[in-house]
């Protein structure tokens, strides 16, 4: 996996790239009450804001970490998104995106760079 500095995590099987939040985000959140996600077939580009999640305690976007094209959601996260806090890093995946490249995620941290930017 890979990690992005706003607590995405990012994770590539060919050219589809899952994108999802991490424990910290989710915990930093709060109870999550609320996900909306974007249109299949949605094309995007680093940094659009594609995904909105409400808590109990905010309102965030999640932006688009890559250049590329929806291909799938979890539908799951909108009828209960209560999965975000339960199981961030498995069930509670957001959306997938199909890539051009897949050299643009070697900017990204790893696991261990991410334990350091969150101060684990």
């Amino acid at each position: 996996m890979k990690y992005t500095e706003d607590h995405e995590w990012l994770s590539l099987d060919g050219d589809i790239v899952t994108v999802g939040i991490t424990e910290y985000a989710a915990t930093q959140l709060g109870d999550v009450v609320f996900v909306e996600l974007p249109e299949l077939e949605t094309q995007v580009a680093r940094g659009d804001e594609i995904v909105v999640i409400e808590s109990v305690k905010a309102a965030s976007d999640i932006v688009a970490p890559l250049d590329g094209e929806i291909v799938e959601i979890n539908a799951a996260l909108v009828e209960n998104p209560a999965l975000v806090n339960d199981d961030p890093t498995g069930a509670a995946w957001f959306f997938k995106i199909k890539i051009e490249d897949d050299a643009a995620l070697d900017e990204f941290m790893d696991e261990d760079e991410y334990k350091e930017h969150i101060g684990e």
